[in-house]
């Protein structure tokens, strides 16, 4: 899947999402959260690179509006 390279595959292996249908019925902010359980150092870029995975587009061509919904759901967590 696009974004997604070995050490991303492996982390998510690792919390059950080992296909890109996994990852798309997930979704980024749940496969993000599974994540963040086991692996605290992902950050923000992490989660735009899950969602421009189930998007089908490069991270960095997430619209902006995608991007703030990320930004608050990546803060939210760590409240």
């Amino acid at each position: 899947m696009m974004n997604i390279g070995k050490e991303m595959e492996r982390k998510l292996t690792a919390v059950g999402i080992d296909s890109a249908e996994k990852l798309r019925e997930a979704g980024s902010r749940q496969a993000f959260f599974q994540l963040k359980l086991c692996y605290p150092e992902v950050c923000l870029v992490h989660l735009y690179a899950l969602e421009g995975a189930v998007q089908n587009r490069e991270y960095n061509r997430l619209s902006e509006e995608t991007k703030e919904e990320l930004r608050a759901f990546s803060e939210m967590l760590k409240k």
